[in-house]
């Protein structure tokens, strides 16, 4: 029997295995998905979760991959307004995170098993049975559902997702390249309408991230994310001549979730990351926030796991939503209110997103 079956291997799902692995506990990391994915996504780290990182050994490894020195460009209108450093985070491709993350768990004599779907999770006083869509039960002592805000683990236990969804999303975000555009700065292009397009450089790489407001088509409903629909957006906002964005490695669409879960643990199962917890994008605390979890369940379990045989440590176990549910809480209210701060800032000349960090 596996000491602890973790479903998920993002950033919060790794994070959580390295240091379990690290204090000598027994784990086992699946995960749905065909293999690793290349998507830039959460795309900064800040103090906290560099601290977490470093206990685990591999902070100086994400340092030497990003940047902790970016520049905020912004334009209205087109036009260039202000520079504005920044130096509180350190940027990088959440599949670089990832990336080193899994060679450290490699290093720790674990890898990720992917191609490995949970369709039923059954609880006993003595463990988890977790049955994946082919193969043998997997059975372990606990079980950790890091598997994203679309989480099988939350809807096989039917643990209620509170709060609301925004019925249209409102940005599309991708990866491209963008020949001849400078890669010193993060590129904020703002409107006087409240439309908006960044490029921001993934380091390391020729990827900008993109994120912009939706196009509409001439019925007003918004169109998919493609390279033509994201190069007529660059030539609306930007008003650059002969940059031509290409190779986009992903496309995706982004709406404003406020939700989560009515409870991060039931029995020997427990939530963490965005399984836990969804919300606005504005302050970069979602990947951060799930680094954390990863921490704080770590601590909970290994607590557990070292009890004396026989026993179940319920004040251990316990410990782990009582002190991450709250915090989630205050992460909505918190995300919640920043994007509000964001979206009435790039309305003025000169302000962008850093109106979030504030």
């Amino acid at each position: 029997m596996t000491d602890v079956l973790i479903v998920g291997s993002g950033p919060t799902g790794l994070t959580l295995a390295c240091g379990l692995a690290l204090n000598g506990v027994d784990v086992r990391v699946v995960d749905q998905r065909p293999g690793p994915h290349r998507e830039s996504r959460g795309k900064s780290l800040n103090a906290s979760s560099l601290r977490v990182l470093e206990q685990l050994g591999v902070a100086a490894r994400m340092t030497a991959i990003g940047t902790a020195d970016l520049v905020f460009r912004k334009y209205f209108d087109g036009a260039h307004i202000s520079d504005t450093p920044f130096t509180d985070a350190l940027f990088l491709g959440q599949w670089q995170i990832e990336e080193v993350l899994r060679e450290r768990l490699a290093e720790l004599g674990v890898r990720v098993e992917y191609g490995t779907a949970i369709t039923g999770i059954h609880q006993d006083p003595d463990g988890v049975t977790a049955r994946p869509a082919g193969g043998p039960a997997l059975r372990s002592r606990y079980l950790a559902g890091c598997d994203g805000g679309r989480s099988t683990t939350r809807e096989l236990l039917d643990i209620p997702f509170e709060g609301s969804t925004e019925e249209r999303s409102v940005m599309v975000l991708g990866d491209v390249s963008a020949p001849g555009l400078s890669r010193e700065y993060w590129h904020q292009w703002f409107t006087s309408d409240g439309a908006a397009m960044l490029l921001c450089p993934i380091p390391g790489t020729d990827s900008f991230q993109l994120q912009a407001s939706r196009e509409l088509d001439p019925d007003g409903e918004p169109l998919p994310p493609s390279l033509e629909s994201f190069q007529r957006l660059f030539d609306r906002h930007a008003r650059m001549s002969g940059i031509e964005l290409a190779d986009p490695t992903w496309m995706s669409t982004w709406r404003v979730n406020v939700r989560m879960a009515a409870r991060l643990r039931q029995g020997r199962v427990f939530l963490a990351g965005d399984a836990g917890h969804v919300h606005p994008i504005a302050g970069g605390r979602g990947m951060n926030t799930g680094v954390e979890d990863a921490a704080a369940l770590g601590r909970a379990l290994t607590a557990a796991l070292s009890a004396p045989s026989g026993t179940v440590p319920e004040e251990f176990l316990a410990r782990y939503e009582a002190e991450r549910l709250p915090v989630a809480a205050e992460l909505l209210a918190d995300t919640t209110e920043r994007l509000e701060r964001v979206l009435a800032a790039v309305r003025e000349p000169g302000r962008g997103t850093e109106a979030a960090l504030r």
